[in-house]
């Protein structure tokens, strides 16, 4: 079979390897497509701090089961699922407390080890999480990311009837506040300096969409929320203008949650997030619970997935889908590989 490696920052190749078969407990996956995430470009670049090369990478991925191991009762031949891209040690302290998201050892496919970009792919039956038949592989592909934003939006808690800012428009942001808006918020603020990614948010069903170019954020929230403001601010951007954005305009005493990942060190004024008693949390990645809430969201309709596809490549195109990207990043939103399309499989 055919399995994608990048051998150095920008050279990409494939290479023939043996078809893996399933062990006991395990699958074996026919993957059909794979998602590109900005972690995936930033390993491209050669400017992800935890990943080392050679590496093959996936981990927003949708596929078919074609075999099973022995004892496998979760999933049967044919059926629809999604991966969970974590490997955990399973005897650190989050483990051991139901947060192995947090895990000490954690482990990433397609960063620190082994990911999906290959024809099949032989997993353990516990990472594998069954799609609704009437899921499209491409909408099974974006499952990772939606969970990424289901869990970051539970960092508030119950989010019914709050009214939430989101910073940032990119496919993070526009999930985190079409997620928000799916589990009751009552209204959802987002910016971005691209019209292009804030009049998706508006096809998207969300109720505010703000350049911040053009208007300050402080006024765009009193305008949307009246003098109350949020009641949670989430910083899908990540950078020193957006967090310093957060921590200036917050209504004192209310919610700030850290989505994105900064690139390098943060410079904001923690005096006033503090003198404000500001509750700034973070968050990370997800777990098996924001996996199902996200297929359960995505299946009522509630998220909107096919109005962020902007392009589908080919198996043996991942490179161009890369190159396609770093020319269109202002209008460029999800960017999917057939792994079943394009050579010899």
């Amino acid at each position: 079979m055919k399995q994608q490696i990048m051998t150095a920052p920008g050279v990409l190749a494939f290479r023939d390897v043996p078809t893996p078969q399933p062990g006991p407990g395990q699958v074996l996956v026919k993957i059909m497509k794979i998602g590109v995430c900005g972690s995936d470009i930033h390993v491209f670049h050669g400017k992800h701090p935890f990943t080392k090369y050679p590496v093959t990478q996936g981990h927003e991925v949708s596929g078919q089961v074609e075999a099973v191991g022995q004892g496998v009762t979760k999933v049967a031949v044919g059926q629809k699922v999604t991966i969970e891209p974590q490997v955990v040690c399973g005897k650190c302290y989050p483990c051991r407390h139901g947060k192995y998201n947090l895990c000490e050892e954690l482990k990433v496919m397609g960063f620190q080890t082994t990911g999906t970009a290959s024809t099949f792919f032989a997993v353990d039956e516990g990472k594998v999480t069954p799609l609704p038949e009437n899921m499209s592989y491409d909408q099974g592909a974006m499952i990772e990311p939606l969970a990424v934003a289901v869990h970051a939006v539970k960092q508030a808690g119950d989010v019914r009837g709050l009214k939430i800012a989101v910073l940032g428009a990119g496919p993070i942001g526009n999930l985190v506040a079409q997620t928000a808006k799916g589990m009751g918020a009552e209204a959802v603020l987002i910016t971005d300096i691209s019209d292009l990614r804030l009049d998706l948010a508006k096809k998207c069903g969300i109720d505010y969409a703000v350049n911040t170019r053009v208007t300050d954020f402080g006024e765009a929230m009193a305008e949307a929320f009246g003098p109350d403001k949020a009641d949670v601010i989430y910083d899908c951007a990540g950078t020193d203008i957006t967090m310093g954005q957060a921590i200036k305009y917050a209504r004192k005493g209310s919610v700030i949650i850290l989505v994105a990942v900064f690139a390098g060190m943060a410079t904001v004024d923690l005096a006033v997030a503090n003198d404000h008693e500001l509750d700034i949390k973070s968050t990370m990645m997800y777990r098996h619970e924001d996996y199902v809430d996200a297929i359960a969201l995505a299946g009522a309709g509630k998220i909107q997935l096919d109005l962020l596809m902007s392009k589908t490549f080919p198996f043996d195109q991942y490179l161009a889908a890369y190159q396609y990207i770093d020319a269109n990043r202002e209008t460029t939103m999800k960017v999917l590989i057939d792994v079943q399309a394009g050579g010899d499989r």
